[in-house]
């Protein structure tokens, strides 16, 4: 998962709206959103490592995690990112213990950024500089950085979820195709950032560049799905729109009440 920009208790009826892309090598081979078999996961799944990249359960557990960039990292690490989410979403701890037990163990795992909550608690937590924090009320984007840095490829993505997307949510008559529509636009949008702004992780300046896009598109890796989804009315609302291959422009929609 390469992006991510949520609402968190900000819109009355929607504690939670989220949208993100996944970005992957085009090989890897990938599951769509489904209900996994013997466990409360809803997700899409990495069959080459095993877990994923974003999942809800019908509890109203939920969680996303990105990489974290960092090219002069060398070391092979023993367990997969993947796995924090299926973690978290099969645990029963409540957010924040659940990030401090994992304080313990998170040197095993690759630079990742990692939010997830339930219905009433939302944590942000990052190996690699930021320790888990409760987080307050607000809009929060991250990409491959840590959420507290300054990215122009985070700034363009916050100041279009804020200025275009959020004010249709705040009508309830604006029509639901409408709201999808907005969603994708954003989503894939491939403006690149200039050189003399974008971040320095290790990579050259091409592959920076490259990577600067809310959308990414390159021979071999990419954005592979973007997705939509809500908190809302204590129902699980949530589109996933493929972005590779034959399935390219499918989506997936999953309308799930929660439970109590």
């Amino acid at each position: 998962m390469c992006i991510v920009a949520l609402a968190w208790q900000v819109l009355e009826d929607t504690p939670l709206c989220l949208i993100s892309n996944r970005d992957e090598f085009y090989q890897r081979p990938t599951a769509g959103l489904k209900a996994w078999e013997n466990s409360p996961i809803i997700a899409g799944q990495d069959l080459q490592s095993g877990g994923t990249w974003m999942g809800v359960t019908k509890s109203g557990r939920w969680a996303v995690v990105t990489n974290f960039r960092d090219a002069t990292d060398k070391k092979t690490y023993p367990t997969s990112r993947g796995h924090l989410i299926q973690a978290f979403l099969e645990s029963d701890l409540t957010p924040i213990r659940f990030a401090q037990a994992l304080e313990k163990r998170q040197c095993d795992y690759a630079g990742f950024n990692l939010l997830f909550g339930d219905q009433d608690q939302a944590v942000y937590m990052s190996n690699r500089g930021e320790a888990p924090q409760v987080l307050a009320k607000g809009v929060y984007v991250v990409s491959n950085g840590l959420m507290t840095e300054h990215w122009e490829k985070t700034k363009h993505l916050r100041k279009r979820f804020t200025q275009e997307f959020l004010p249709m949510l705040q009508h309830a008559d604006t029509p639901e195709e409408d709201i999808e529509l907005t969603v994708w636009d954003i989503l894939e949008d491939e403006r690149k950032i200039i050189p003399e702004r974008l971040p320095q992780t290790g990579i050259s300046t091409e592959m920076e560049e490259l990577l600067s896009s809310t959308f990414i598109q390159s021979p071999v890796y990419g954005t592979r799905c973007s997705n939509f989804l809500r908190m809302k009315n204590q129902t699980w609302l949530w589109q996933e729109k493929s972005q590779q291959g034959q399935t390219q422009g499918e989506v997936i929609h999953i309308n799930l009440p929660l439970s109590h």
